[in-house]
């Protein structure tokens, strides 16, 4: 396990990150003392958070909703009464 002071962690920290990466454990210390310890995070475990279309499956739409139900509309807007 590697001791670096705070100001070589600043200066270097995407090489540390790539240590850590790697499988290096840091420590990182102020004036001598350690205060902190670099290591990588284990991958979470896949998590499945599919929102958009999930119905896709299920529903049935009509092709042409551009165009649904657009004699009604123009009819509600009509000055023909």
């Amino acid at each position: 396990m590697r001791t670096v002071n705070m100001h070589d962690a600043k200066t270097h920290f995407s090489r540390l990150v790539s240590a850590a990466e790697a499988g290096e454990s840091i420590i990182i210390a102020k004036a001598g003392r350690p205060v902190a310890k670099l290591v990588a995070l284990t991958p979470a475990e896949h998590v499945i958070k599919q929102r958009i279309g999930f119905l896709s499956s299920t529903a049935v739409f009509p092709d042409d909703t551009d165009t649904l139900r657009a004699d009604e509309i123009a009819a509600m807007f009509s000055a023909d009464e």
